[in-house]
Order: structure tokens, then sequence, then C-alpha cells
């Protein structure tokens, strides 16, 4: 997929490259650390279509993409060199200490954000295929996968230390072998000989006391920044010719000791702190902490403040074994999704109800910001309602003090990461239901309350016409070549058609027997059957029109083209006429597909609505880059 054209309007946006620090990217979102962020234009890149949300949040400018966020950021880095992190200026304004720790914590942990959530999803499959008796926790099926689901967590400070070696600016590989040697086998073995609180080894005299640092965060990570403060220093006393491999070693050899000395020891204790600190406001009430963070968790994603609670989550499981507040993400999520779908149950322009069911989608699968930033915040009502929602649904989850027992990231998946290891509780019927609560809640609140900002009438997408109406920037709109009745892609006769194989679109029953150009554009084919013609619009739709099916066996029988390939049309030129009645006497199904065979260059292919006639040149497809 191509998103060139994007990433270079983003670029601009942010004040081009040489106002650019460094660039990560989450789920959903670009995040840049700009030199000024005064030259960023917020407003323009709001306006721009490809763009959901721009949010300045935690020392960072943030660009909410969507789900094609990582093609966006491929396309961004290839074409301006950009790298993930980068050294700042001197004396540039580094935001205050909150700000600075939100993007401490993004950088570290937004490049496994995937594969961490994926693990942890796979942890849930494993327990619910050990509760419904599916899988026996002594056979190889089990073992293969539980070690991939769990590789992930328990080789934590390999993969930290890779992260936050890159986030501090020194040597990610030197800061991996740190925590490497965190979780490395004799460390290991130390820890299980060694009898509680008393120290079995020494380091030049010094006594050690082993920590089993499987799953830990915050050890890592300080460590890492301390190798990072080093190195930086080392680079600048060591001369050019033994730098390249002095500094590694003394990071070595003097970290690694510190942090089984010193820094391990008393960020283990800081964390169990943190966890036991936690713990004791969760149980002053479950209920009312369940709702205050199901109602205001998606506040906390709208400014990117929610990765300031991800470590939080991690440290419960490493400490604890489980976490009692990612459960309580579930209904705040959902309630979101449960106010798109109020949106577009109500909704009667074609174009948001595409947009809200694409949102639904996305939302289940845990991401909300195409529900948030493109259908409910910007209607107010449906957020709050789904804001609303998801704190009553998540203090029903608190009351039950559900639990998980696996990392990962709400969506439907969570459901199987709270199983407990004993089975099926009343705790998982509590999530159940307190989720399902929070959806059908903020559906109903937004459906019967929410839409009173609903589209004016005549804006529609069904009454544009775009012979009259000129594409806005970053869409194409495309007109009905043919007159006739407009049915929906999948219910086409013909497999290959109906799967979008060839391309998203819409097919139309004709009502009289010519095609018409639905662009201003160039015939790129004329299939020598006559049947099918392939045209490309000036920004670069790919039109397929292709006439009845299975017509190419009449072999240009009741065709007269009116064109030929590389001809320059303009949109309602006549390009095709074709004998209705001959074709349907011969047997053959009249209903033609009109496709965007490069639907994959665009962010969505928007019909307008099916199962109604329409008229050559009316409105047809939205296209969105």
């Amino acid at each position: 997929m191509e998103y060139k054209t994007l990433a270079d309007e983003i670029l601009r946006g942010v004040g081009g490259k040489e106002n650019v620090n460094s660039v990560v990217h989450c789920a959903t979102r670009l995040r840049f650390k700009l030199k000024n962020i005064s030259k960023a234009d917020a407003e323009g890149l709001k306006k721009n279509p490809g763009v959901i949300m721009v949010v300045e949040s935690g020392g960072q400018f943030q660009v909410v993409i969507g789900n094609h966020v990582g093609a966006v950021y491929d396309a961004l880095v290839r074409g301006s060199a950009l790298s993930e992190s980068g050294d700042e200026e001197e004396g540039q304004d580094k935001g205050n200490l909150f700000a600075r720790a939100i993007d401490v914590i993004s950088g570290i942990f937004t490049p496994f954000i995937g594969i961490m959530a994926a693990s942890g999803i796979l942890k849930g499959f494993l327990s619910l295929a050990l509760a419904c008796g599916w899988l026996n926790p002594e056979s190889g099926t089990y073992k293969v996968w539980f070690a991939a689901s769990d590789a992930m967590f328990y080789f934590f400070p390999l993969v930290i230390g890779y992260t936050a070696g890159k986030k501090f600016g020194g040597n990610p590989f030197v800061t991996m072998m740190i925590g490497g040697a965190m979780v490395h086998p004799l460390m290991t073995a130390a820890f299980n000989a060694q009898q509680p609180g008393v120290p079995s080894e020494h380091f030049f005299g010094i006594p050690l006391v082993f920590i089993n640092y499987a799953s830990s965060v915050i050890p890592v990570i300080l460590a890492a920044w301390a190798s990072s403060w080093m190195e930086k220093r080392l680079m600048k006393l060591l001369p050019g010719s033994l730098r390249n491999f002095i500094t590694p070693l003394i990071c070595l050899m003097v970290i690694v000791p510190l942090t089984f000395l010193l820094i391990g020891p008393v960020a283990t204790w800081a964390s169990q702190q943190l966890a036991n600190g936690y713990q004791f406001i969760y149980h002053i009430s479950p209920a009312i902490a369940g709702a205050f963070m199901g109602g205001l968790w998606q506040v906390c994603v709208i400014f990117g403040l929610h990765w300031g609670l991800v470590p939080l989550m991690i440290n419960n499981f490493s400490i604890l074994g489980h976490d009692t507040m990612l459960p309580l993400l579930l209904p705040a999520v959902m309630g979101q999704v449960g106010a798109v779908i109020g949106v577009m149950l109500r909704a009667k322009d074609a174009r948001t109800k595409a947009l809200a069911g694409s949102a639904v989608s996305a939302g289940i699968f845990g991401i909300t910001e195409p529900a948030v930033y493109g259908i409910n915040l910007p209607r107010r009502r449906p957020f709050i309602f789904g804001c609303v929602g998801g704190a009553l649904g998540a203090a029903i989850l608190g009351y039950f003090q559900t639990t998980a027992y696996s990392f990962g990231f709400a969506n439907i998946f969570t459901f199987t990461q709270i199983i407990p290891p004993t089975g099926f509780d009343q705790t998982v019927t509590a999530a159940i239901a307190g989720t399902v609560f929070a959806l059908a809640f903020a559906a109903l609140a937004t459906f019967f309350f929410g839409m009173n900002e609903e589209a004016k009438a005549g804006e529609t997408a069904d009454s544009v016409s775009p012979a009259s109406v000129q594409s806005p920037r970053g869409k194409t709109l495309v007109a009905s070549p043919i007159a006739g009745i407009c049915v929906a892609l999948e219910d086409v006769k013909d497999p290959t058609f109906a799967s979008g194989l060839l391309g998203k679109g819409v097919a139309i029953i004709p009502s009289a027997g010519r095609v018409v150009s639905p662009v201003n554009g160039t015939v790129v084919s004329l299939f020598k059957t006559h049947h099918a013609i392939g045209i490309e619009s000036e920004d670069g739709a790919e039109i397929l029109i292709h006439v009845g099916i299975d017509t190419v066996k009449l072999d240009g029988k009741f065709f007269t083209p009116h064109v030929a390939a590389d001809t320059v049309v303009k949109q309602g030129d006549l390009l095709l006429e074709f004998d209705t009645q001959g074709i349907a006497d011969a047997g053959y199904d009249l209903t033609t597909p009109v496709l965007i065979t490069n639907s994959d260059d665009y962010l969505d292919v928007i019909p307008a609505s099916t199962g109604q006639d329409v008229g050559e040149q009316a409105l047809l497809l939205t296209l969105l880059r």
C-alpha cells in the first residue's frame, strides 16, 4: 500500500525533517519528538483526510492515523531517513517531569506492543483450552505453545534492555546484554539455591542477594539508564581507536555488578511497594476503583497518558502474578464500541454508517482511536455515554474483583485472560456481564439521546453529485457509470467479484444499455470482447467496469465500444453500449461490478446506499486516502 503522499504531508505538517528529533509509532499513532512544537501545523494536519486526530501530550506531538500507522511510519522513515531516537539539542525544552516520564515509558514499550499483546492473547487461549479440557498441561502441544506465549515475559529484561537503551541514547545491545545477565541460568540457579535473606555469594567481598528478575520491568530500565549515562561519558573520554570495544567492556564490567548489588535490589523493593500500594488502594473499594478506571481510561487514551499505567500493570504481573487493573479497561473499550454502534444504527448518512462500521471492528480488537476521534468525540454525547457505560460496567468487574492472569491490551480476547487457574468462576461471569452492560448502555443511550448533532438534511452522501462537487483533498468521488439498481458486491453471484479479490466496490443491475465514464481520466484497457473496460482517474484511482457475469463468453456480441485504449475521457463521456435484452436472452446475468482495483492504495472505499436506484453520474463510491 502506498502511503508516501500521506507521510510527506505529515512531515510537512510537523515542520519538516529538520524539526524532528525522533519518531516512533504505537498501534494507531505516530509519536514525534519535535525540536520546536510551535512550527507544527496541528490544525492543518487535523484537516487531512488521512489523519484522525492530532494530540499534544507527554512531550510528544502525536498524529493519530489508525490501523494503517505502520505502513505510514515505514513510508515516513524511508522517505526522510528519520530515526526512532535522536539526540536532543542542548538547552531544548524537554517538558516537565511528568511529560518526560510519559515520553520515556511510551518510547520503551511501543516498539514491542504488538508481540506483547499477541503473547498475552496466546496465554489466554491456553487458559481457555485447559479450562475446557481441550489440552493437557503435560502434553507437548501445550508446552510448545506455552513457551511461545511466555518467552516474551520471561525474558522481559532482554527486550526492555534493548528498547530502553535506544530510548536513553546508549548502545541497545549493551543494555540488552545487561538484561540477559539478569536472567542468565547461573543467576537463576543461584537465586534458587540461596537461603531466604542469607547471601550465598560475594562480589569482591561484597555480599550478593540474588533476585529472580524474570518478567521484571523497573530494574532493567534503571540499569539501562545507568549504562547509557556511563557510555556517553566514556565515548567522550576514550580515543576513537579504543572506544568501540572498551566502552561496552567497561559498561558490562561496572553496570552488571552494580545491578546485582544495588540497582536490582532497590528497584525490586520499589516495585514491591508500588504493587502493594496499588493493592491497598484497590481493596479500599474495588467497585469505586472500577468505576474510576472505566470512566476515565478513554480520556487518558486521548491525551496519551495511558502509557503511564502500562508499567504499573506489568509490575503487578511481575510481583503479584496477576493484575486487577487490566480487566477494568475492557468495559471502557467496549463502552466506546457501543456508542459507535448507536451512531451507526441511528445515522442516515451512508458514509457515517460505513465509517462507524469500520470503527466497531477496530474497537472490538482494542483499537478505539477510530471510534473516539472519528465518530464519538466530534458528537460529544456518544463519547460521554461510552465513558459512563465503561464506568458502570467496570464497577461490576471491580465489585467481583475480576483478575487478569496474563498481560495484554483490553479487547475481545481479554475474556480468555481472566480465566483463573482453577477454571471458570463468578469473576469471569461478572466480566462478561459488566462488559455487555457497558456496550448495551452506551449503544442505547447514544441511539435515543446522543444524535442531536446528526448531519443536516441534504448533506448525506446519497445527495451529493460528483458532477457538481469538486473532490475534496485526499478523496476521490466516483460517479455511477450505469443507471440501475445498486447492490452490495458480496451479493454478486460470482465468488471472484463477491470476495473482493479484484478490489472493493459495488455492483449495478443496469436499467439502460450504456456505460459512461465515472471520472475524468484515461482508458487504460478495453477487453477485446468489449465486455469490460478499465479507467484510471486523474488522481490515480483504477476503476474496472465489468458488464455482466461471464459475458466474456459472448466474444464481443451485443457490445459496441465508443473509445479505445489510451483515450482521455471526461466524466459522463460515453464509453460503451450494450444490448441488455440480447445479453439477457442469451442467458447471462447483467449484474455489473464497478471495482476499485487498487483499493489497497486507499484507507477506505465507501459505497453509496445499496438496494436503491442509482442514476447515471450519481455518486457511487467515495475513496479516502
